[in-house]
């Protein structure tokens, strides 16, 4: 299939781009380069060394022979984008181009902003290029859980069966996002299943959980396709922070209780549910949502796991709870269904000792990249 990447340059996109480019698709990348500014922004980095989109896929043709197109431009910019469907035609949209921090989008008033305008109408600019250049295209929409919340009955894969006052109906699962991010990827969903009604799109949204880890077969042939490595408030998922703080000997910092519940599945199962998706597309017409993640783990069980891996290591770290910066429930019911895609073949990477263990020792190589004063955090919801 002729594969568009939507967002390449990125820490899902970049592995997933070179994954279905090993597996024989043609693949192109779109990205605006605009996650390295937000580094500047932020005076962040990431731990492991990032080479330039133009540097990564030269290496990867060097390596493989397999050519990916880059276009470096805005979906946000309807021309750019149109003109990029009318070069490559492509069979799927595989759509990660979105600003994905739920800190970074309640740093302010501008932040909010930024993050809906750019991710609202640039998933709206997508709809419209498929419906007037490339009917047949299949959006494959990167999606998060975190449009369902914590609610207090299990989360089911996009749809729920409501019985009310003697009558049924099959209905989109009731979201309950936690930040103006969250929010930006419900109107999106709801833009995309509105779409797929009026106009016969076919669509796959991918709710996925918290992706962890460090490598894929593709990434790993060498150091100029390393993949990011976020450690920050800002960015920095909570494992990624524990195990940046465990490398350079900082409490572990827990925000609130630590009981908070998050599903997650590591980088390699992000790529193969994208791979999965492309192979067995929508029907015209359908909006399809899968829940896409393995496991589920509170915020202490990732502090614990961490705790335990660096003290085989030989790093001594104590684990401190902080005041929780964020505004959410602590204490939850927390029990999905994901069997959409383990059902289509997917068979997944857990959350093991030795996981932990390489991305810590990959971390402590490059400990003298981590800007300290970064690992705390520093965005309030309140």
């Amino acid at each position: 299939m002729k594969i568009i990447v939507a967002g390449g340059d990125g820490f899902c996109g970049w592995p997933t781009a070179l994954y279905l480019s090993k597996q024989g698709h043609d693949v192109a990348i779109l990205d605006n380069l605009v996650r390295r500014k937000i580094d500047d922004e932020l005076h962040s980095n990431s731990v492991t060394p990032i080479a330039s989109l133009e540097e990564r896929v030269e290496k990867w043709k060097e390596l493989t022979g397999k050519e990916i197109k880059t276009f470096v431009g805005d979906l946000n910019h309807y021309d750019f984008l149109t003109q990029v469907f009318k070069q490559f035609e492509p069979d799927a949209f595989v759509h990660f181009a979105e600003q994905r921090s739920a800190p970074y989008s309640m740093i302010d008033r501008d932040h909010a902003v930024y993050t809906q305008s750019n991710n609202v109408i640039g998933n709206l600019n997508v709809l419209y290029a498929i419906k007037e250049l490339a009917p047949e295209c299949h959006l494959i929409k990167l999606g998060t859980m975190g449009e369902y919340g914590t609610p207090n009955i299990d989360i089911e894969e996009g749809y729920i069966e409501i019985e009310h006052k003697g009558r049924k109906d099959l209905l989109p699962y009731p979201k309950q996002p936690g930040s103006f991010y969250h929010l930006s990827k419900v109107h999106d969903s709801h833009n995309i299943q509105f779409a797929c009604k009026i106009w016969g799109i076919r669509a796959t949204d991918l709710n996925q959980g918290v992706v962890y880890g460090l490598h894929t077969e593709e990434t790993k042939k060498d150091p100029v396709l390393n993949n990011r490595v976020d450690y920050d408030g800002v960015y920095g998922t909570a494992l990624n922070r524990f195990i940046t703080q465990a490398a350079i000997d900082h409490d572990l910092t827990v925000y609130g209780s630590g009981k908070q519940t998050r599903a997650f599945l590591n980088i390699e199962d992000t790529v193969r549910c994208v791979e999965i998706a492309a192979e067995n597309p929508a029907d015209q017409g359908e909006f399809r949502v899968f829940n896409q993640f393995t496991e589920w783990f509170s915020v202490k069980e990732l502090a614990d796991k961490v705790q335990k891996v660096a003290k085989e290591e030989g790093i001594d770290i104590s684990i401190d709870h902080l005041e929780n910066p964020r505004v959410e429930k602590e204490e939850h019911y927390y029990n999905a269904v994901n069997t959409k895609l383990r059902d289509l073949g997917l068979e997944p990477h857990l959350l093991t000792d030795d996981v932990i263990r390489d991305i810590l020792r990959t971390v402590v190589d490059h400990k003298g990249r981590i800007i300290k004063d970064n690992v705390l955090p520093s965005i309030s919801w309140k």
